[in-house]
């Protein structure tokens, strides 16, 4: 019991020093992004897949996507639906923000696409690329998310892949965006992102940017859901990272462990936020149709 209390004490330390809103919130700019791949003449930013009722409803059978949805509480997690709100929240970030060169794919696959991109995009070293980046392509392939869910930012092809309908993963994910953007490293971030522990950092990031975003643009609502949201979230990161170096049953402990904390600090936190001063519109455009599936 002890170790375990230590656990969840770390845990509960680790999202309060970590997943605090970034305030003054910082808008990035186009100067702050390094040899990022511009978008083709004419193509669209944000391509959303054509609706199909099983690929849609995999998000209430499939596992992996039932239990997403459990340990965050959250029906909207892999809901294969995608509001217009959320998209508008979306493209408003993308807009001030100047991330101009992010392929942003919502409950879309595009196999093809995505290895262009990945071949192309030379932010990213060749070596880099033509390994991790083409292994990533073929996990892409393979498993894609327009099915099996979980939303993410793939550094290699520069795109944010979203299959969950709440702003505050979908502003998580440009973060990563964001964050990646400033690198010139691009690879060698991408491939540290998988050592022990250190994904803590970029997702750290990622959750702070989304969350000052959300303080400073969002509805008190969106900013409530953020919190309750993206802190469990941070809280699997910190527990899989921790349960990864113990034995049995301690593990699930940890990771377990992890989410618990996060929600409690998450509401903590939903629970004490003041009426935003402002709200700004966001953009009325909406995404366009992209006919893979």
């Amino acid at each position: 019991m002890k170790i375990k209390g230590l656990l969840l004490a770390g845990i509960t330390g680790a999202l309060f020093l970590t997943g605090c809103a970034n305030l003054p919130y910082r808008y990035g700019r186009t100067d702050d992004y390094h040899n990022l791949v511009p978008l083709q003449t004419n193509e669209e930013q944000i391509v959303q897949g054509a609706p199909n009722k099983f690929l849609d409803a995999s998000g209430w059978f499939w596992p992996d996507s039932l239990y997403a949805k459990l340990i965050l509480w959250n029906t909207r997690v892999d809901s294969h639906r995608f509001s217009k709100e959320t998209e508008d929240i979306l493209r408003a970030y993308l807009q001030t923000n100047g991330l101009k060169d992010v392929k942003v794919r919502i409950n879309s696959c595009n196999v093809g696409g995505e290895l262009q991109r990945t071949l192309h995009n030379e932010a990213v070293g060749a070596g880099w690329r033509y390994t991790l980046g083409m292994i990533n392509w073929v996990y892409y392939t393979i498993m894609p998310g327009r099915f099996f869910g979980g939303d993410n930012y793939n550094p290699y092809s520069n795109t944010i892949n979203l299959y969950s309908d709440i702003p505050a993963v979908a502003l998580h994910e440009a973060g990563h965006a964001k964050d990646f953007g400033r690198r010139t490293c691009k690879g060698t971030y991408a491939f540290a992102y998988m050592l022990p522990f250190f994904n803590l950092y970029p997702e750290a990031l990622a959750t702070r940017d989304a969350l000052g975003y959300l303080r400073t643009e969002g509805s008190l609502q969106n900013q409530k859901t953020g919190y309750n949201t993206l802190y469990p979230a941070y809280g699997t990161y910190v527990g899989s990272n921790i349960g990864d170096w113990l034995l049995f049953p301690w593990n699930y402990a940890a990771m377990a462990g992890g989410v618990i904390p996060g929600h409690i600090a998450g509401r903590i936190r939903s629970a004490t936020l003041p009426e935003p001063a402002r709200i700004s519109p966001p953009a009325s455009t909406s995404a366009s149709s992209d006919t893979t599936q």
